[in-house]
């Protein structure tokens, strides 16, 4: 049986800034909301900016876990908050979530920021990498060697405990859900349904989802999409490089 879809007002929410554009941020695999304070230091002064706690991560509840689940927790709280122009901020898992709640043509999203995005086709995640996480979750070393591995460049001690405390505290269903369905979903056949610009920005040193996935697996069905790269990041962009982040989300919306 499906998860039931979360109330909006459940969804833990950060939020910062103030303006009639609002920039709706939404995390990584075994992230949370937390992720984007870098970003908020650097763009509330233009923008309202929101941050999500996605289904079982972070402070938000631990239901409702397929890409469709997720965008409907999402959309709910779009209503909620009343929010009439706002661009999606996906990164990784929730890049895929932003598709999918993309392709709904929701009334006033204006673009799509996809960071290191899971692609609208099955991720390749290598099947001894998907085991090792289901067995390991939980484990302070395991979330310590991954935090370790999906940062290239340097990041302060706060950020890297952060990192690793966001993992341990994603709840085991959410975990679990995403590695064996949520991650092997496919939604490319809705990719036509996404009108609004899309702007793709992955690491060259991401050793999570290799940069070479998106024109494999994401621009083939989104022939208007955008792709751009930073050299010598890895997957957390966020943390790793937030000035050149933030200044690829103003070019990109135009301001």
């Amino acid at each position: 049986m499906e998860s039931p879809i979360l109330s909006p007002a459940l969804l833990h929410t950060l939020e910062r800034g103030e303006g009639s554009l609002s920039l709706l941020f939404m995390h990584y695999f075994g992230g949370s909301a937390q992720e984007w304070q870098p970003l908020f230091s650097r763009l509330a002064s233009q923008f309202h900016c929101l941050a999500v706690d996605m289904p079982g991560h972070g402070e938000s509840p631990d239901t409702g876990f397929s890409v469709d689940d997720m965008a409907d927790a999402v959309l709910q709280l779009i209503a909620d908050r009343k929010l009439t122009r706002f661009v999606l901020i996906g990164h990784s898992m929730s890049g895929k979530v932003a598709l999918a709640l993309a392709a709904r043509q929701p009334a006033g999203l204006e673009a799509l920021l996809l960071v290191a995005p899971s692609p609208p086709r099955p991720e390749p995640i290598p099947d001894a990498d998907r085991q090792q996480m289901l067995d390991t979750h939980g484990q302070q070393q395991a979330a310590s060697d991954t935090a370790a591995k999906i940062t290239a460049l340097s990041i302060t001690d706060g950020d890297r405990e952060q990192i690793i405390q966001d993992n341990l505290r994603t709840s085991p269903a959410a975990w679990t859900a995403w590695l064996t369905r949520g991650s092997r979903e496919d939604i490319s056949d809705r990719m036509s349904g996404v009108e609004v610009p899309v702007h793709i920005l992955a690491g060259t040193a991401d050793r999570a989802l290799a940069a070479s996935v998106q024109p494999e697996l994401t621009l083939p069905y989104l022939p208007g999409a955008t792709f751009e790269t930073l050299n010598g990041t890895g997957h957390l962009i966020p943390y790793e490089a937030p000035d050149a982040l933030a200044q690829f989300i103003i070019k990109k919306i135009g301001v």
